[in-house]
Formats: C-alpha cells, sequence, structure tokens
C-alpha cells in the first residue's frame, strides 16, 4: 500500500524557558492550551497541534522554523500584539497579489527568539 502525507499533525517548537513561553503562547498571542505533561505544552492552533518543550538534545537547541500564523486583519492582529509587547522585526507589508487576492505578512520573534509571522490574505477591487 502506498502511503501519502495527508497533513500536519504537530509542530514542535524549542523553548529555553518553559514558563515564560508557554505563558507568551497562551496569554500574548491566544493559541488556546490543550494540556501540559512534565516539560511538555501542547497549543491548538486551528486543528494543528504546537508542541513547546526544551529540546530532547543539544543538537535541537536551535530556532524552529518560521510558523506563519494566519489571521483575518493583519493590521490589527499586529496592533494589538504590538500593544501586548510583542516584537516585531518589521511591519505589515504586501508579499504577493495573485488577481484579486492580496498577501500579507509581518514577522516577530517569540520569547525564545524563534522567528515567527502573522499572515492574511486580502480580497481588493481591481
Amino acid at each position: 500500500m502506498n502511503q501519502t502525507i495527508n497533513k500536519i499533525g504537530q509542530i514542535a517548537v524549542p523553548v529555553k524557558n518553559f514558563e515564560r513561553a508557554v505563558s507568551f503562547y497562551e496569554n500574548v498571542l491566544g493559541v488556546p492550551k490543550l494540556f501540559e505533561a512534565g516539560q511538555l505544552a501542547f497549543f491548538d492552533c486551528g486543528g494543528v497541534r504546537l508542541l513547546l518543550s526544551p529540546p530532547e538534545k543539544e543538537k535541537f537547541a536551535n530556532a524552529s522554523s518560521v510558523i506563519y500564523f494566519h489571521v483575518e486583519h493583519i493590521d490589527e492582529a499586529y496592533a494589538d500584539f504590538k500593544e501586548k509587547g510583542v516584537h516585531f522585526t518589521d511591519e505589515p507589508h504586501l508579499i504577493a497579489k495573485m488577481g484579486q487576492t492580496e498577501t500579507w505578512m509581518v514577522f516577530f520573534t517569540d520569547t525564545e527568539d524563534n522567528t515567527l509571522a502573522l499572515m492574511s490574505e486580502k480580497v481588493v477591487a481591481e
């Protein structure tokens, strides 16, 4: 039988300070926490599970891949998160325009120096 990948089940995000990271994702970003088990915290991000944990081995102690969080209104989310103390590395900007759809992004870092992004798709009249 030929097996194919059909979805992402979980993304692990390495953290240096477990409590600080959990608080950031839960209280600042507002990602719903599912549960904690020791030094593992699981969050539900639209059906994809995020796992925050200190790296199991030193070779995994580097920053995670960029996670792009989808938001409906990027300018409002940017202003809200900035007010909560999120450190953005740029401002919302247009990445691509495909027909009447514009893709906008803005990048930020979490408390553990992982690079993350907000993304939004805007439908514009021609």
